[in-house]
């Protein structure tokens, strides 16, 4: 179990590092953004790829943070039986969940996702509007995105069963330390 809290932290640390780089997106999204209304209605001068600008960094802030973002429990859930659950219960549900629904998902949407970007790669795909962009990088956070939501998912469940199996201390948020 030891190899595999490893892992976990490995995978931990994987998404720690590309969430905080991925929140950067936030801004550049906001600075093209209000530089393209200024340019827009200031000058009267607009552009499409601009838009599209827009329009990737958005799609790549919320790809690519999904797996940052379940590591800090910060997906939304209904609280209104979890919430009063003990924290066994509460961590059998999340491996329940993470193992039935949660990994699923994600390897179809990798499984998916990856023809669409491999064609858009090699026929070098261009968007259709005037001035549009490369389509493949922006079809490259698809699968991306979901192998390190379904990463973060595998450490979830590694945690869990650690929890379960009284390798890992209790915390207020959701069991992550070693005992």
């Amino acid at each position: 179990m030891k190899t595999l809290i490893a892992v976990s932290r490995a995978i931990d640390a994987l998404n720690e590092r590309v969430g905080r780089w991925v929140l950067w997106l936030v801004l550049a999204a906001t600075t093209v953004s209000a530089a393209n209304a200024v340019m827009r209605y200031a000058f009267n001068l607009s552009s499409n790829a601009w838009l599209e600008i827009q329009w990737y960094l958005f799609a790549a802030l919320f790809l690519l943070a999904a797996g940052y973002t379940l590591k800090h429990n910060g997906h939304v859930r209904i609280d209104v039986l979890y919430g009063h659950l003990s924290a066994r219960a509460q961590a059998w549900i999340d491996l329940v969940g993470g193992l039935l629904f949660l990994l699923p998902f994600c390897f179809l949407m990798v499984w998916l996702s990856w023809p669409g970007f491999s064609e858009s790669l090699v026929r070098g795909e261009v968007s259709p509007d005037a001035g549009g962009l490369l389509r493949w990088p922006v079809r490259l956070t698809i699968p991306l995105g979901f192998a390190l939501l379904a990463l973060q998912g595998v450490s979830e469940a590694i945690k869990r069963i650690a929890f379960l199996r009284g390798e890992l201390a209790l915390s207020p948020e959701i069991p992550r330390e070693p005992v």
